[in-house]
């Protein structure tokens, strides 16, 4: 079993390499299981998948249920997992330092940190590489490899400008990110525009509408980490609410045809 300090430099190399992998995002400890079970070589967690999972909104989970999530994920799994810390549950650097900092404690070996307030409006400039900054100074004082993601939020909130979101993580690179991300972006020439621009390894996310690439066209770009976000438990939900609808609107169970066996799941754990 490695260490936080092997995850850690195993999360690394994953990002080295001359291609894309994809890092799923499980959303409570069974899911996490199921993943490695499949042979996935890293996770990352969705704070939308979570607060679903709890009968919650994205962005109402506090710091401190969520680090208590994580830490439940981290303990299941023998893979390396980088959390989804939402804007670092405060609007100052020096909220966002103290949370990375929380979080490296719980054997994380990554974190992602976005450039969007509580209410939805994207930070000023300066203030959001600021933000960044602070993240950073915390995980270069780790005694372990720690991998920080910084999102520019842009495509996410409306604002589809390629312009300032190349600026942004060109600023956030400049910062200390050693992974950029910017979720949404809506074609192959923007994805490909963002990788040409900076010279750190970027993640996509997949599962979104609009843009949708293979894991093969997407290291042809350059990217080099591709998460789903969100979109696993919102494709377990679909299944969910065609089977709850199917019963109510029919009075049939046809849906468990679909199911996955008793005991294929139970092999799993």
């Amino acid at each position: 079993m490695l260490t936080q300090a092997g995850k850690g430099l195993a999360f690394r190399a994953l990002h080295a390499r001359d291609h894309a992998f994809i890092i799923p995002n499980p959303w409570d400890v069974g899911t996490a299981h199921v993943l490695e079970y499949l042979g996935f070589e890293a996770l990352a967690t969705t704070s939308a998948g979570y607060a679903f999972s709890a009968g919650k909104r994205d962005n109402t989970v506090g710091r401190e249920e969520m680090l208590a999530h994580v830490s439940k994920i981290v303990a299941t799994t023998d893979l390396p997992v980088s959390a989804d810390l939402e804007n670092g549950f405060g609007d100052t650097p020096e909220t966002v330092a103290e949370t990375v900092r929380f979080a490296a404690a719980t054997g994380l070996v990554g974190c992602s940190i976005e450039d969007m307030a509580s209410n939805h409006t994207i930070y000023a400039h300066d203030h959001a590489a600021e933000r960044v900054c602070a993240a950073a100074e915390v995980v270069r004082s780790l005694p372990l490899p720690f991998t920080l993601t910084a999102r520019a939020e842009n495509y996410l909130v409306g604002k589809p400008d390629l312009k300032d979101t190349i600026k942004r993580l060109q600023a956030y690179q400049s910062a200390g990110a050693d992974v950029l991300y910017a979720p949404g972006l809506a074609t192959k020439d923007d994805i490909a525009a963002v990788v040409s621009s900076v010279d750190r390894p970027v993640n996509v996310i997949m599962g979104l509408q609009g843009v949708q690439l293979s894991l093969k066209e997407l290291s042809a770009l350059g990217v080099k980490r591709v998460s789903v976000g969100s979109s696993l438990s919102r494709a377990a939900f679909g299944a969910f609410l065609r089977a709850a609808k199917e019963m109510q609107e029919r009075g049939t169970f046809t849906f468990a045809a679909e199911a996955v066996g008793f005991r294929d799941i139970s092999a799993m754990f």
